[in-house]
Protein backbone atom coordinates (compact mmCIF):
# COMPACT_ATOMS: atom_id res chain seq x y z
CA UNK A 1 0.00 0.00 0.00
CA UNK A 2 1.52 3.67 -1.33
CA UNK A 3 1.71 5.37 2.10
CA UNK A 4 1.74 9.56 1.68
CA UNK A 5 1.48 13.11 3.61
CA UNK A 6 -1.91 14.46 2.78
CA UNK A 7 -1.95 18.31 3.70
CA UNK A 8 -5.49 19.92 3.98
CA UNK A 9 -5.71 24.12 3.74
CA UNK A 10 -9.04 25.56 4.57
CA UNK A 11 -9.74 29.21 3.47
CA UNK A 12 -12.88 31.14 1.97
CA UNK A 13 -12.67 29.51 -0.98
CA UNK A 14 -12.85 26.10 0.50
CA UNK A 15 -10.86 22.93 1.20
CA UNK A 16 -8.02 21.78 -1.12
CA UNK A 17 -5.99 18.93 -0.11
CA UNK A 18 -2.01 18.73 -1.17
CA UNK A 19 0.20 14.86 -1.79
CA UNK A 20 3.39 15.49 -0.36
CA UNK A 21 5.23 13.07 -2.72
CA UNK A 22 4.76 14.95 -5.43
CA UNK A 23 6.78 17.91 -4.41
CA UNK A 24 9.71 14.87 -3.84
CA UNK A 25 9.40 13.84 -6.91
CA UNK A 26 9.64 17.49 -8.50
CA UNK A 27 12.29 18.74 -6.22
CA UNK A 28 14.27 15.76 -6.69
CA UNK A 29 13.89 16.27 -10.68
CA UNK A 30 15.07 19.92 -10.65
CA UNK A 31 17.87 18.73 -8.18
CA UNK A 32 18.87 16.34 -10.94
CA UNK A 33 18.72 18.30 -13.79
CA UNK A 34 20.32 21.12 -11.91
CA UNK A 35 23.79 18.53 -11.39
CA UNK A 36 23.71 17.19 -14.70
CA UNK A 37 23.40 20.45 -15.99
CA UNK A 38 26.26 21.72 -13.62
CA UNK A 39 28.42 18.78 -14.75
CA UNK A 40 28.42 19.54 -17.88
CA UNK A 41 29.40 23.05 -17.61
CA UNK A 42 32.22 21.93 -15.72
CA UNK A 43 33.15 19.18 -18.42
CA UNK A 44 32.91 21.74 -20.80
CA UNK A 45 35.04 24.34 -19.40
CA UNK A 46 37.26 21.37 -18.13
CA UNK A 47 38.17 20.11 -21.98
CA UNK A 48 38.05 24.21 -22.88
CA UNK A 49 40.65 24.53 -20.35
CA UNK A 50 42.99 21.41 -21.69
CA UNK A 51 42.84 22.46 -24.89
CA UNK A 52 43.86 25.82 -24.10
CA UNK A 53 46.88 24.40 -21.72
CA UNK A 54 47.67 22.30 -24.54
CA UNK A 55 47.88 25.20 -26.67
CA UNK A 56 49.94 27.47 -24.11
CA UNK A 57 52.42 24.37 -23.78
CA UNK A 58 53.26 23.78 -27.62
CA UNK A 59 53.73 27.42 -27.66
CA UNK A 60 56.04 27.35 -24.85
CA UNK A 61 57.78 24.43 -26.26
CA UNK A 62 58.18 27.05 -29.40
CA UNK A 63 59.69 29.49 -27.23
CA UNK A 64 62.29 27.39 -25.26
CA UNK A 65 63.21 26.28 -28.81
CA UNK A 66 63.28 29.58 -30.28
CA UNK A 67 65.16 31.05 -26.88
CA UNK A 68 67.66 28.04 -27.53
CA UNK A 69 68.62 28.58 -30.41
CA UNK A 70 69.21 32.45 -29.74
CA UNK A 71 71.82 31.37 -26.81
CA UNK A 72 73.08 29.57 -29.41
CA UNK A 73 73.81 31.84 -31.79
CA UNK A 74 74.52 34.65 -29.04
CA UNK A 75 76.83 32.29 -28.01
CA UNK A 76 78.68 32.14 -31.24
CA UNK A 77 78.75 35.80 -31.73
CA UNK A 78 80.21 35.94 -28.32
CA UNK A 79 82.83 33.99 -29.06
CA UNK A 80 83.35 36.13 -32.42
CA UNK A 81 83.59 38.94 -30.40
CA UNK A 82 85.49 38.05 -27.46
CA UNK A 83 88.27 36.79 -30.62
CA UNK A 84 88.36 40.18 -32.40
CA UNK A 85 88.76 41.41 -29.03
CA UNK A 86 91.64 39.28 -28.39
CA UNK A 87 93.04 40.23 -31.38
CA UNK A 88 92.50 44.11 -31.03
CA UNK A 89 93.96 43.84 -27.73
CA UNK A 90 96.89 41.58 -28.60
CA UNK A 91 97.62 44.43 -31.72
CA UNK A 92 96.87 47.46 -29.60
CA UNK A 93 99.70 45.72 -26.97
CA UNK A 94 102.13 45.94 -29.64
CA UNK A 95 101.23 49.37 -30.76
CA UNK A 96 101.89 50.67 -27.25
CA UNK A 97 105.11 48.30 -27.03
CA UNK A 98 106.38 50.11 -30.14
CA UNK A 99 104.84 53.71 -29.44
CA UNK A 100 107.21 52.94 -25.58
CA UNK A 101 109.81 52.09 -27.22
CA UNK A 102 110.06 55.19 -29.29
CA UNK A 103 108.93 57.40 -26.63
CA UNK A 104 112.00 56.07 -25.04
CA UNK A 105 114.07 57.20 -27.77
CA UNK A 106 112.54 60.24 -28.34
CA UNK A 107 112.96 61.16 -24.41
CA UNK A 108 116.83 60.28 -25.73
CA UNK A 109 117.03 62.71 -28.56
CA UNK A 110 114.90 65.46 -26.67
CA UNK A 111 111.78 65.04 -28.96
CA UNK A 112 108.30 65.32 -27.45
CA UNK A 113 105.82 63.37 -29.36
CA UNK A 114 102.67 65.67 -30.17
CA UNK A 115 99.37 64.37 -30.46
CA UNK A 116 98.60 64.86 -33.83
CA UNK A 117 101.62 63.18 -35.25
CA UNK A 118 101.37 59.87 -36.85
CA UNK A 119 103.78 56.82 -35.33
CA UNK A 120 105.20 56.69 -38.58
CA UNK A 121 106.46 60.42 -38.46
CA UNK A 122 107.42 60.08 -35.46
CA UNK A 123 109.56 56.60 -36.12
CA UNK A 124 111.03 59.04 -38.98
CA UNK A 125 112.15 61.90 -36.19
CA UNK A 126 113.33 60.08 -33.72
CA UNK A 127 115.90 58.28 -36.11
CA UNK A 128 118.14 61.80 -36.33
CA UNK A 129 121.76 61.07 -35.54
CA UNK A 130 124.21 63.08 -33.19
CA UNK A 131 125.33 65.12 -36.23
CA UNK A 132 122.01 65.85 -37.55
CA UNK A 133 121.03 67.29 -34.35
CA UNK A 134 124.00 69.47 -34.44
CA UNK A 135 122.88 70.17 -37.95
CA UNK A 136 119.58 71.68 -36.26
CA UNK A 137 121.65 73.30 -33.46
CA UNK A 138 123.84 74.98 -36.38
CA UNK A 139 120.87 76.53 -38.46
CA UNK A 140 118.11 77.48 -35.70
CA UNK A 141 119.38 79.96 -33.12
CA UNK A 142 120.99 78.33 -30.00
CA UNK A 143 122.97 79.11 -27.12
CA UNK A 144 123.82 82.77 -25.89
CA UNK A 145 125.32 85.59 -28.55
CA UNK A 146 127.21 86.96 -25.72
CA UNK A 147 129.12 85.35 -22.99
CA UNK A 148 126.21 84.67 -20.23
CA UNK A 149 126.85 86.58 -17.56
CA UNK A 150 122.52 86.57 -17.00
CA UNK A 151 119.21 88.70 -17.52
CA UNK A 152 118.58 92.29 -16.81
CA UNK A 153 114.80 92.59 -18.25
CA UNK A 154 112.98 89.09 -19.53
CA UNK A 155 110.62 88.21 -22.37
CA UNK A 156 106.67 90.11 -21.62
CA UNK A 157 105.21 93.02 -20.58
CA UNK A 158 107.21 95.32 -18.12
CA UNK A 159 107.46 99.01 -17.78
CA UNK A 160 109.73 100.49 -20.12
CA UNK A 161 112.95 101.75 -18.58
CA UNK A 162 113.10 104.71 -20.86
CA UNK A 163 109.50 105.35 -21.77
CA UNK A 164 108.30 104.11 -17.69
CA UNK A 165 104.67 102.80 -19.86
CA UNK A 166 103.94 99.06 -19.68
CA UNK A 167 104.40 97.11 -22.71
CA UNK A 168 105.69 93.77 -24.37
CA UNK A 169 108.94 92.95 -24.64
CA UNK A 170 109.79 90.84 -27.12
CA UNK A 171 113.27 90.05 -26.32
CA UNK A 172 115.56 89.26 -23.38
CA UNK A 173 117.98 92.21 -21.97
CA UNK A 174 121.40 90.00 -21.78
CA UNK A 175 123.80 91.85 -19.09
CA UNK A 176 126.86 92.80 -21.11
CA UNK A 177 129.79 94.96 -20.64
CA UNK A 178 130.27 97.84 -23.18
CA UNK A 179 132.43 96.68 -26.39
CA UNK A 180 131.28 92.35 -25.36
CA UNK A 181 132.12 90.60 -28.43
CA UNK A 182 128.33 89.68 -30.39
CA UNK A 183 128.14 86.56 -32.05
CA UNK A 184 125.40 84.89 -34.44
CA UNK A 185 123.93 82.24 -33.28
CA UNK A 186 122.86 80.44 -36.44
CA UNK A 187 123.68 80.43 -39.89
CA UNK A 188 121.97 82.87 -41.91
CA UNK A 189 121.87 86.08 -44.05
CA UNK A 190 121.96 89.77 -43.20
CA UNK A 191 119.08 91.77 -43.63
CA UNK A 192 119.76 94.65 -41.48
CA UNK A 193 122.87 96.09 -40.22
CA UNK A 194 123.17 99.55 -39.45
CA UNK A 195 121.18 102.11 -37.35
CA UNK A 196 117.41 101.61 -37.04
CA UNK A 197 115.64 104.88 -35.63
CA UNK A 198 112.02 103.41 -35.68
CA UNK A 199 112.59 100.74 -33.46
CA UNK A 200 114.45 102.78 -30.74
CA UNK A 201 117.04 99.92 -30.67
CA UNK A 202 119.59 102.36 -32.41
CA UNK A 203 122.77 100.11 -34.16
CA UNK A 204 120.49 96.84 -35.01
CA UNK A 205 121.37 93.45 -36.73
CA UNK A 206 118.60 91.43 -38.10
CA UNK A 207 119.77 88.16 -39.06
CA UNK A 208 117.28 85.97 -41.01
CA UNK A 209 117.60 82.10 -40.66
CA UNK A 210 115.91 78.89 -42.40
CA UNK A 211 112.83 77.62 -41.52
CA UNK A 212 111.37 80.92 -40.80
CA UNK A 213 113.63 81.66 -38.18
CA UNK A 214 114.78 85.47 -37.58
CA UNK A 215 117.28 87.08 -34.70
CA UNK A 216 117.69 90.48 -33.65
CA UNK A 217 120.30 92.35 -31.87
CA UNK A 218 120.12 95.75 -30.57
CA UNK A 219 121.59 98.60 -28.67
CA UNK A 220 125.01 97.57 -30.30
CA UNK A 221 127.93 100.30 -30.72
CA UNK A 222 129.79 98.58 -33.49
CA UNK A 223 128.50 96.66 -36.45
CA UNK A 224 130.96 94.29 -38.17
CA UNK A 225 129.35 93.03 -40.67
CA UNK A 226 127.00 94.07 -44.11
CA UNK A 227 123.82 93.47 -45.15
CA UNK A 228 123.64 90.88 -47.78
CA UNK A 229 126.22 88.84 -45.76
CA UNK A 230 125.91 85.26 -44.81
CA UNK A 231 127.18 85.01 -41.73
CA UNK A 232 127.87 81.09 -39.75
CA UNK A 233 126.97 80.53 -36.41
CA UNK A 234 129.92 82.06 -33.97
CA UNK A 235 130.72 84.59 -36.74
CA UNK A 236 131.18 87.96 -34.99
CA UNK A 237 128.75 90.27 -36.34
CA UNK A 238 128.96 93.14 -33.52
CA UNK A 239 129.74 94.86 -30.25
CA UNK A 240 127.65 95.65 -27.49
CA UNK A 241 126.57 99.30 -26.59
CA UNK A 242 124.29 101.98 -25.47
CA UNK A 243 122.24 103.16 -28.35
CA UNK A 244 119.09 103.79 -29.07
CA UNK A 245 116.47 104.37 -26.18
CA UNK A 246 118.62 102.74 -23.76
CA UNK A 247 119.29 103.18 -20.25
CA UNK A 248 123.09 101.70 -20.00
CA UNK A 249 125.28 98.75 -22.02
CA UNK A 250 123.75 95.88 -22.45
CA UNK A 251 122.58 93.47 -25.83
CA UNK A 252 118.51 93.38 -26.70
CA UNK A 253 118.26 90.10 -28.10
CA UNK A 254 115.28 88.64 -30.27
CA UNK A 255 114.06 85.76 -31.79
CA UNK A 256 111.26 85.17 -34.24
CA UNK A 257 109.60 82.35 -35.88
CA UNK A 258 107.23 83.67 -39.29
CA UNK A 259 107.15 87.04 -36.98
CA UNK A 260 106.37 85.74 -33.85
CA UNK A 261 108.21 86.81 -31.06
CA UNK A 262 109.56 83.87 -28.94
CA UNK A 263 111.02 83.43 -25.16
CA UNK A 264 115.21 84.10 -26.20
CA UNK A 265 115.90 82.03 -22.68
CA UNK A 266 114.88 78.70 -23.95
CA UNK A 267 116.91 79.04 -26.63
CA UNK A 268 120.29 80.89 -25.54
CA UNK A 269 119.78 77.64 -22.53
CA UNK A 270 119.63 74.98 -25.70
CA UNK A 271 122.78 73.10 -26.29
CA UNK A 272 123.68 69.62 -26.92
CA UNK A 273 123.65 68.84 -23.24
CA UNK A 274 120.52 69.92 -22.58
CA UNK A 275 118.92 69.42 -26.41
CA UNK A 276 115.19 67.99 -25.02
CA UNK A 277 114.77 71.64 -22.98
CA UNK A 278 113.47 73.37 -25.98
CA UNK A 279 111.06 70.76 -27.34
CA UNK A 280 109.26 71.10 -23.84
CA UNK A 281 109.30 74.53 -22.89
CA UNK A 282 108.64 76.48 -26.89
CA UNK A 283 105.13 75.41 -27.75
CA UNK A 284 104.59 78.04 -31.04
CA UNK A 285 107.14 76.24 -32.94
CA UNK A 286 106.15 72.64 -34.71
CA UNK A 287 109.43 71.12 -33.76
CA UNK A 288 108.16 67.89 -35.47
CA UNK A 289 107.54 68.57 -38.77
CA UNK A 290 110.15 70.84 -39.28
CA UNK A 291 112.61 68.44 -37.70
CA UNK A 292 110.61 65.74 -40.87
CA UNK A 293 111.17 68.47 -43.41
CA UNK A 294 115.04 68.62 -42.34
CA UNK A 295 115.19 65.04 -42.05
CA UNK A 296 113.41 65.29 -45.71
CA UNK A 297 116.32 67.64 -47.32
CA UNK A 298 119.07 65.29 -46.07
CA UNK A 299 117.67 62.61 -47.96
CA UNK A 300 117.17 64.78 -50.92
CA UNK A 301 120.51 65.29 -50.56
CA UNK A 302 121.65 61.84 -49.81
CA UNK A 303 120.15 60.50 -53.32
CA UNK A 304 121.37 63.68 -55.48
CA UNK A 305 125.00 63.94 -54.71
CA UNK A 306 125.95 60.37 -55.91
CA UNK A 307 123.77 61.25 -58.75
CA UNK A 308 125.57 64.16 -59.61
CA UNK A 309 129.04 62.32 -58.81
CA UNK A 310 128.24 59.49 -61.06
CA UNK A 311 127.70 61.93 -63.49
CA UNK A 312 131.16 64.18 -62.76
CA UNK A 313 132.66 61.12 -63.21
CA UNK A 314 130.94 59.76 -66.46
CA UNK A 315 132.17 62.53 -68.06
CA UNK A 316 135.48 62.62 -66.72
CA UNK A 317 135.95 59.15 -67.98
CA UNK A 318 134.61 60.52 -71.63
Amino acid sequence: MDKHFTVTIHDDNGVRQFNLHKFVKKALLYAVMFLLSLGLIAAGTILYLNQNIDEMQKRKEKMLDAYKELREQNSLLENAMQETQDSLLAKKKELNELSDSLSEIETLIGLKPIADESLQERVSVAKLSSSERATLLQLIPSGSPVEYHGITSKFGYRIHPTLHKREFHRGTDLRAKMNTPVYATADGIVEWAGYHKRSGFGNLVILAHVYGFKTYYGHLKRVMIKSGQFVKKGTLIAYTGNSGMSNGPHLHYEIRFIQRPLNPYYFIKWTQKHYNTIFEKEKKVPWQSLITAMSRIKVIQQTQIPQSLQLAQKSKEK
